[in-house]
């Protein structure tokens, strides 16, 4: 059962969000096979962003169904530790510039090797926003297997 998410919950999204860096990104493809590609993001607040190139298969299957399904998790030897989150949501393409130099200086805060690497062909340089829709959080310090499904804000 699909439960409204509390201040508590989303508190703990936000601390297994800020603790990892890459996630898996899921879409589908035309021909219908899902199709799951991993990648580094930034959040803000429970709206998640990552870069991509407009030639990827993720973004051409982006155009055919925004629909998509995420996970990531903070593996420890101590399986009483384990916290993950996987979620499904919507994604497009960021096209608003005001939008797009906010989530380049969150990209800057969190990956500050990022300024190593040469400045991208922002033609081909695109932004994803991910909206979550629905969210599993795993949390095994709760038990073993322990999972919450809850509803979140649009």
């Amino acid at each position: 059962m699909i439960k409204i998410l509390t201040a508590t919950q989303e508190a703990l999204i936000l601390e297994i969000l800020a603790a990892n860096d890459t996630m898996a990104f899921a879409t589908l493809r035309p021909d219908g096979f899902p199709q799951s590609n991993t990648v580094t993001y930034v959040n803000d607040g429970l709206t998640i962003y990552f870069g991509t190139w407009d030639s990827t298969q993720k973004v051409r299957n982006l155009a055919y169904s925004d629909k998509v399904s995420c996970s990531l998790e903070g593996y420890d030897q101590d399986w009483n530790k384990i916290r993950g989150l996987s979620f499904g949501g919507t994604a497009e393409v960021v096209t608003q510039a005001s939008e797009i130099v906010k989530i380049y200086e969150l990209m800057d805060r969190k990956f500050p090797q990022i300024k190593q690497f040469p400045i991208p062909d922002f033609g081909a340089a695109l932004v994803v926003r991910i909206k979550p829709v629905v969210a599993s959080i795993i949390d095994y310090s709760k038990g073993f297997l322990h999972s919450e499904l809850v509803a979140l804000p649009s």
